[in-house]
């Protein structure tokens, strides 16, 4: 172990280094991923004629036959946009997770448990989405590749021994109904024919379609081996360079599709349970409602009905007149807009109809027009897909409205997981910085699983642009720059280094943050002050204020200061321990300049604030938020400032929003005024008061209800109420400073590389009985008032008084 990681754990015991460094790599660290694939033989294949970068989907088939089935199968497949694979007609899994060209994911699988004695068919669905791409996939060209893991696999390579059919009864149409307009950067709706549809594909001999050999994916290139799939460690001559999916697979299972609240029809109360008849030449509506808001691939079956069309209507909660939104669980005079999928039956029996893509929805209602015959719903489907997040910390607490706003939290924080975090999972499916700074912090405390983090913080370092900084969201085929976001990805990968213990990873990522530093450090004037920043200087959403933040007639901002002076400091700390002393005493020197500044500039002694630009015309939560964590506001001064930018009746001060309440707790809790935090909670107690089961982008009226950065309670509840924080990078100890709040009791526990920490608290007469646990190895200290108690591996009772 080198000489940086000791010094980053602040430890004594090399053993219990050792010990968590094992863990980490357990726990999905990097000695756990897999290796990637150096040389590649198989073809990246396509369709012989079809247009290659418009939209279309085909399927990919190969027979191969075994007399006895093999114990192992491995294969490595990717695609351009993405793949369905199958054999035998058994779905075996999907991908690739979205990366860009010179990082294209590949996944790999076992096909032995699939296969059979004699004949196996091999199939995929390869899609391209073409125009109507979401914005976050990046592509080329449609195109598909599987490679055996050995000589033994190799069998199935593709090349001129695959069939591929272009199928013409899937396609793509505009996501949204016309009429709303709302931002919107997720994929298509989909439009299933069933009366032209190959329903045979995945079977050896197909009555239907138009099979013919596929060729090489590059028809442009003359050389043989010009369509070669290569590594990404390599680089070459081609599009995409391969390199291994470092995740999981997603989930895949079924869940309850909930009832039918709304219909035209009598007898379809009793659908999905029972199936329901739709008359001939009738028009109805069905709407669903699954019970909270959920991701995944809804599967609609159904008999009869040619010549009906099916319109099936998928949204987060459903609109008035005037397009907004009440009480989620009102039903009676609201309607149903959003991504909208199209299904056309062909008069058979039990035609299953899904979309390629999976959906996000809490109601869904299906519109039936039939014809001439009558159509039968048979069943309706939900297979619920996310990242594999799995719940390790717990928290509960005498006032009960807690547990729900950390449930509805939790539940945002999984519907937003993929293969990439998201801000939403409905409108945008972006992985911006801003989300996941809160959204990988959420993981760590609630799963322990850092997996999805690791992924983010690549995928942000691999989107910088020449001049330093990163892109505001990635993966994405449409840059988007958000300077300020670039500094939350410094303090994004503090964060890491502080709860996981894997330094190497870290000093891998930090020479991106000096180009991000060195950019900022461009943009800052002989006063201290960042001057006027190109592209979006974003921070918050303000009602009211078309601009946030406030800049001077210079370009002049405290709060975009203050956050550089923040982002310095971060990696001044991850420069000493990791990389370049002297540059970390470069940028001390830098926050320092900063910050002088804006106290010295923005600072009101009449007002008792700091003004959000020099020229003190206005007043944030913001701006004053980042001056207590920054310290610009002397120490003794900033509960008192606090409790004045909290306080109800103050007319001229501008508020944060959702996302900004994240920053505000970190300021309560840097105070030293913790116990304010429950007053916070009130939008998120109106939000279930609305029926809101996920959070949302902000107040009504909001666009999303399903938003990550408003989902921090997830986070807060632990470490702000149960206290439970790291004191040392690694989280080699355990800092424990609970803010009760008035409340009688709190349990609660956050899964640790070492094991889990437990901690409850109880009033009594004379205090409060607190009951802490400890995984072997660990130590740590709990602050309450003015007592200080040193804490042990195992469990301890504790009298604070």
């Amino acid at each position: 172990m080198s000489q940086g990681c000791v010094r980053m754990f602040w430890l004594p015991s090399f053993f219990l280094l050792l010990f968590l460094g094992i863990l980490s790599c357990l726990c999905g660290g990097a000695a756990a991923e897999e290796a990637p694939r150096a040389t590649w033989t198989a073809n990246w294949i396509a369709h012989p004629s079809a247009p290659m970068r418009e939209p279309g989907v085909f399927h990919f088939k190969k027979v191969i036959a075994f007399e006895t089935v093999p114990e192992r199968f491995v294969v490595h497949v990717s695609a351009d946009n993405r793949f369905l694979l199958y054999v035998n007609g058994r779905r075996v899994g999907e991908g690739p997770a979205r990366g860009d060209l010179m990082h294209w994911r590949y996944e790999t699988f076992d096909l032995a448990p699939f296969f059979k004695p004699g004949r196996n068919v091999i199939a995929a669905a390869v899609w391209q989405f073409g125009i109507y791409a979401p914005v976050a996939q990046i592509s080329d060209r449609l195109a598909f590749l599987m490679e055996g893991d050995s000589k033994a696999e190799s069998m199935v390579n593709t090349d001129s021994s695959w069939d591929v059919e272009r199928e013409e009864g899937h396609s793509f149409r505009r996501a949204l109904s016309d009429g709303l307009w709302n931002y919107y950067a997720a994929g298509p709706g989909e439009q299933i024919d069933g009366t032209r549809y190959d329903w045979d594909w995945m079977r050896e001999k197909s009555a239907s379609g138009e099979w013919v050999k596929a060729v090489p994916a590059l028809r442009e290139v003359i050389f043989p081996q010009g369509s070669v799939a290569i590594s990404a460690s390599q680089g070459g001559d081609l599009r995409w360079w391969l390199a291994p999916d470092s995740l999981p697979a997603m989930e895949y299972r079924e869940v309850s599709s909930g009832h039918v609240v709304r219909s035209d029809v009598t007898s379809a109360q009793s659908f999905p349970d029972a199936p329901s008849i739709i008359p001939a030449n009738s028009d109805v509506k069905l709407l669903v409602d699954a019970g909270v808001v959920l991701c995944g691939y809804p599967e609609l079956v159904v008999s009869g009905g040619r010549g009906a069309r099916i319109q099936v209507v998928y949204t987060e909660a459903l609109y008035d007149a005037k397009q907004q939104r009440g009480n989620r669980n009102d039903v009676d005079d609201r309607v149903a807009l959003g991504v909208t999928d199209e299904f056309i039956p062909d008069g058979a029996e039990a035609r299953a109809f899904m979309p390629l893509w999976w959906r996000t929805w809490r109601y869904l209602e299906l519109r039936v027009h039939t014809a001439d015959q009558p159509l039968t719903l048979k069943d309706l489907h939900s297979f619920y897909s996310a990242y594999p997040f799995r719940e390790a910390g717990e928290f509960s607490a005498s006032d009960p409205e807690l547990a729900k706003i950390r449930e509805i939290s939790w539940r945002t924080a999984q519907v937003d997981a993929h293969e990439t975090y998201m801000d939403t999972a409905y409108w945008e499916q972006l992985q911006y910085i801003g989300d996941t700074r809160i959204q990988a912090l959420i993981s760590y405390v609630v799963s322990g699983d850092d997996r999805l983090a690791r992924q983010a913080l690549r995928a942000f370092n691999d989107s910088r642009i020449p001049d330093g900084i990163t892109q505001s969201r990635y993966p994405t085929n449409l840059v988007q720059l958000i300077p300020p976001f670039s500094l939350l990805y410094v303090s994004m990968l503090h964060d890491y280094w502080m709860y996981r213990p894997d330094a190497q990873f870290v000093r891998e990522l930090l020479p991106g943050t000096r180009g991000v530093l060195a950019w900022f450090e461009r943009q800052q004037r002989s006063d201290g002050f960042l001057g006027a920043l190109p592209y979006w200087e974003f921070m918050d959403w303000v009602p009211g204020h078309d601009k946030f933040p406030s800049v001077d007639s210079e370009g002049r901002s405290a709060l975009l200061t203050l956050v550089y002076v923040a982002a310095l400091r971060d990696a001044a700390t991850l420069e000493q321990s990791l990389g370049d002393s002297t540059l970390a005493a470069h940028y001390r020197q830098q926050a320092h300049l900063a910050a002088e500044a804006v106290y010295k500039l923005c600072w009101n002694p009449q007002v008792g604030m700091v003004a959000d630009t020099p020229e003190q015309k206005g007043y944030s939560q913001q701006t004053n938020s980042f001056a207590v964590l920054t310290d610009v506001i002397p120490a003794k001064e900033q509960a008192a400032i606090m409790q004045k930018i909290l306080a109800p009746n103050q007319p001229e001060m501008l508020h944060a929003s959702y996302f900004f309440q994240f920053y505000v707790t970190r300021a309560l809790d840097h105070a030293g005024i913790g116990d304010l935090y429950l007053s916070t909670l009130e939008p998120w107690r109106r939000m279930l008061a609305l029926g809101l089961t996920t959070t949302p982008e902000y107040a009504d009226p909001t666009r999303s209800d399903t938003h990550a950065w408003s989902a921090h309670p997830a986070y807060d509840l632990t470490t702000m109420i149960a206290g439970i924080r790291p004191a040392a990078p690694g989280f080699a100890r355990v800092s424990i400073q609970p803010h009760l709040s008035g409340l009688w009791w709190v349990s609660a526990s956050l899964p640790h590389p070492a094991g889990s920490i437990r901690t409850s608290y109880r009033q009594t007469g004379a205090g409060v009985k607190a009951l802490i646990e400890l995984p072997p190895g660990l130590t740590g200290t709990l602050d309450w008032k003015t007592s200080h108690y040193d804490l042990k591996p195992g469990k301890q009772e504790l009298d604070l008084r």
